[in-house]
């Protein structure tokens, strides 16, 4: 785990900052999808894709949570603005050799948990395996790196604003109480700047808003704590931003491709997102809590230089 202390590198007003990031992400994420809201879109289909509108409004919508901490950095916490990438964590994780492990656990980890998710779900009856080795295949391998490359610079727009600001500014250099309601602070809020979305049926297609505006919230204060624990660990928002577009892009895809095809898919029971993925979830983030992987680094000991007569200056 990296020594890096999470406190801003300046003093911020403590509420001002957050809020103001709240509300221009929420902003944004609502204009960009009021197109879709407005002509009355909604996804009632698991297996059904998305055409170019709904993915243009998606990929700027993905992109207001780090737009909102650029501007906030700037203009309301303007002690920062010299030092954007520092504040956010944007660097890659050194040495070289470090980046490379960090990123591998950033896709192994989601993989690992939605494989888990898929046999608890069989093992409740509730997924049916299809043809053995589709997932194996080269073709959906690279089909996949592919897709989540082309994608990684909409999921920076995500976590630069979760993870790279607003996660920081609740957590401070905090300990108990206040780390975990860090925690639970970003991860509602998180799942909260999901609503468009879910009010169209995107993370759960055919579920009304009060079926899946709860289910979303769980989802996501479960799986915020597995990003940041790839943040903490390389002391860069990067292996979160991987670990992100993973869930989003291979997790997904594997529950269809590992599917039967003549299984109706319903993400409330099936991958991350669903129940079986809550549980997977939930003993990963158990198992990192109890071992003390999500706690903030302390910061470093403050040097004392020697005056002239020796003593302490």
């Amino acid at each position: 785990m990296t020594t890096t202390s999470l406190r801003p590198p300046t003093p911020i007003p403590r509420r001002r900052g957050p809020l103001v990031f709240l509300g221009l992400a929420y902003l944004g994420m609502w204009v960009a999808m009021s197109p879709l809201l407005i002509s009355g879109f909604r996804r009632a289909d698991g297996r059904a894709g998305t055409g170019a509108p709904e993915q243009v409004c998606i990929a700027l919508a993905m992109l207001a949570p780090a737009l909102a901490a650029v501007l906030v950095i700037r203009y309301v916490e303007p002690a920062g603005r010299g030092r954007m990438r520092e504040v956010l964590a944007l660097r890659w994780p050194a040495p070289r050799g470090r980046a490379v492990r960090a990123c591998g656990v950033a896709v192994a980890v989601p993989v690992g948990l939605t494989l888990v998710a898929l046999f608890i779900g069989e093992a409740a009856g509730v997924y049916v395996w299809g043809e053995p080795g589709r997932i194996g295949s080269g073709t959906w391998a690279a089909g996949m790196l592919t897709n989540m490359l082309v994608s990684l610079p909409l999921f920076f727009g995500e976590e630069l604003g979760w993870q790279g600001y607003l996660f920081p500014r609740l957590a401070q250099d905090g300990r108990g109480t206040r780390l975990v309601l860090a925690y639970l602070a970003t991860g509602v809020a998180f799942a909260l700047w999901h609503l468009p979305t879910l009010l169209m049926g995107g993370q759960y297609p055919g579920r009304p808003w009060y079926v899946s505006v709860p289910a979303m919230l769980v989802s996501c204060t479960l799986a915020l704590p597995v990003f940041t624990w790839l943040r903490l660990r390389s002391g860069s928002v990067i292996p979160a931003v991987l670990g992100h577009a993973c869930v989003s892009t291979v997790s997904v895809s594997m529950v269809k491709e590992c599917a039967d095809p003549n299984l109706t898919l319903d993400p409330l029971h099936m991958g991350l997102f669903g129940w079986p993925g809550w549980i997977a979830m939930g003993g990963f983030v158990t198992f990192l809590a109890v071992t003390g992987r999500l706690r903030l680094p302390r910061p470093a000991p403050t040097r004392r230089v020697a005056g002239p007569g020796g003593g302490a200056g």
